[in-house]
């Protein structure tokens, strides 16, 4: 048996695998995000005890059957302080949080947002290390002071369930915002620019290109191989397949992730999204991680009082273009990151009246979110195939409208691809074997109608053109 962790910011799951990549079974676990004048945090005990959990709950349902290999992934960004143990000296600051906003405002308008990018190519955004540990150490710097070390969900978890003597992190967590892509280590002069320098001895080393331990015991057997890394994001792109350059994958999940495999780097053009490095030196991933994605669509089913199972039947029952009604769909907090950088931006609703139903409102939220992947996968560069994954593909209705609005066919992956994708890492790093193909092969492959991918391109077009009247408000 091959297992998964996927520690995620609503929801830890461990998925078991066969080794031929059959999905054999799945524990899962809510965990709690405190959000509070634009804060997000997390409790790491919490968080960890849930990792705990699922893995018990995982191990009881094949009693006896050993666990030949484990791979670890979460999510990325946001701070995570721990002393000497991984264990916490002040709550998770989830890449969710906004407090830094205000300070890269200040790095937006002296150039040093823009310095930092092109040294990295990471745009930052204020739920990023950068901003958060600035912020911390400018407004909380007894945290800094008592933490041995300033890590990344996974890492934190990783640590605690090898009893690892000191925290590590991986390339693809370390590459926001400090990473140098071309010698993937630590860029000294980045930590200079956010007034970080004295803050060095915070960062994890970089386990380049392994991460590997053995499980202490603790909800994994003792002396299971577990590989740390890499985090949800480059870990879905693994688990979908999405290696080869040029092509991408579209992670409908909580955030709206975009990312293109590259091996390219180009520091140039508008200082936006981020460069991922892999664990193959010279490879890389083009992400364009947008801030929210099906947290839009639950805010605005939950608002409007619709179930989850009703959405496929609302958008049946209501035609293209939502009867007018028009969403820019930048609900989160800390405004945008991808594929432009707006601390300040919110969402919009437009051309609603009285005779808008609920169905309106959710089509034009899915539509919205349709555009804003749009946006982010041409800026990431797609020109490839497309593999689309995620909980927002459950929907098929949401899923059709994505492949028209999008304009191209979608090799859907299902199943839980982010640990998916942290098995085939962890394959890769201890030298397992496994039929890659047949562990990424798609679900099945959507194919959008002719005739709504030239309706949704005009829409498309009017979305950058609000879009761009939103920015220029905030």
């Amino acid at each position: 048996m091959y297992v998964g962790i996927d520690v995620g910011t609503s929801v830890v799951k461990a998925a078991a695998f066969a080794p031929d990549g059959r999905e054999r079974a799945v524990e899962a676990r809510p965990v709690g995000l405190s959000l509070r004048d634009g804060r997000a945090e997390q409790d790491m005990d919490e968080v960890y005890g849930a990792v705990v959990a699922v893995l018990a709950a995982l191990s009881a349902r094949f009693p006896g059957e050993p666990v030949a290999l484990a791979g670890l992934t979460g999510q990325g960004d946001g701070v995570w302080l721990v002393d000497g143990a991984g264990r916490p000296v002040r709550a998770a600051v989830s890449w969710m949080d906004g407090r830094a906003h205000r300070l890269l405002d200040g790095w937006l308008a002296d150039g040093t947002f823009e310095a930092v990018f092109r040294r990295t190519g990471s745009a930052m955004f204020p739920g990023c290390p950068g901003p958060l540990l600035a912020w911390l150490d400018r407004y909380e710097p007894a945290s800094l002071d008592v933490a041995r070390a300033a890590v990344y969900c996974k890492d934190m978890v990783f640590q605690r369930l090898t009893g690892a003597a000191r925290a590590v992190t991986d390339v693809s967590d370390a590459s926001m915002p400090f990473l140098d892509p071309g010698t993937r280590t630590y860029d000294d002069g980045v930590l200079e620019l956010l007034g970080l320098g004295h803050r060095r001895g915070l960062l994890a080393p970089v386990s380049d290109p392994v991460g590997t331990g053995a499980a202490r015991g603790e909800g994994l057997p003792a002396g299971t191989r577990l590989a740390n890394g890499p985090y949800d994001l480059p870990a879905s792109a693994l688990g979908a397949g999405v290696t080869a350059p040029g092509d991408g994958l579209l992670i409908v999940g909580t955030c709206l992730a975009a990312l293109v495999a590259t091996e390219e780097l180009d520091l140039g053009g508008e200082p936006a999204g981020l460069y991922i490095s892999t664990d193959r030196a010279g490879h890389r991933l083009r992400a364009m991680p947008a801030m929210v994605g099906t947290a839009a669509l639950d805010w605005v089913l939950s608002t409007t009082g619709v179930a989850h199972e009703e959405v496929d039947g609302l958008l049946a029952g209501t035609p293209p273009g939502a009867h007018g009604v028009r969403v820019l769909p930048y609900f989160a907090p800390s405004g945008e990151r991808a594929p432009f950088v707006a601390p300040g931006l919110r969402a919009e609703l437009s051309g609603v009246g009285l005779e808008s139903t609920r169905g309106d409102l959710v089509r034009a939220t899915c539509e919205g979110i349709g555009y804003a992947a749009r946006h982010c996968l041409e800026a990431a560069g797609l020109d490839g195939t497309l593999a689309v994954c995620g909980g927002g593909t459950r929907s098929r209705a949401w899923t059709q409208l994505l492949a028209e609005v999008l304009g191209r066919p979608l090799r859907v992956v299902g199943g839980e691809v982010g640990a998916r994708g942290a098995v085939l890492a962890a394959a890769g790093r201890f030298g397992v074997p496994l039929d890659t193909t047949a562990w990424t092969a798609p679900t099945r492959v959507v194919e959008p109608a002719p005739e709504r991918v030239a309706y949704y391109a005009r829409g498309y077009e009017d979305h950058l053109t609000r879009l761009e009247w939103a920015r220029a408000r905030c």
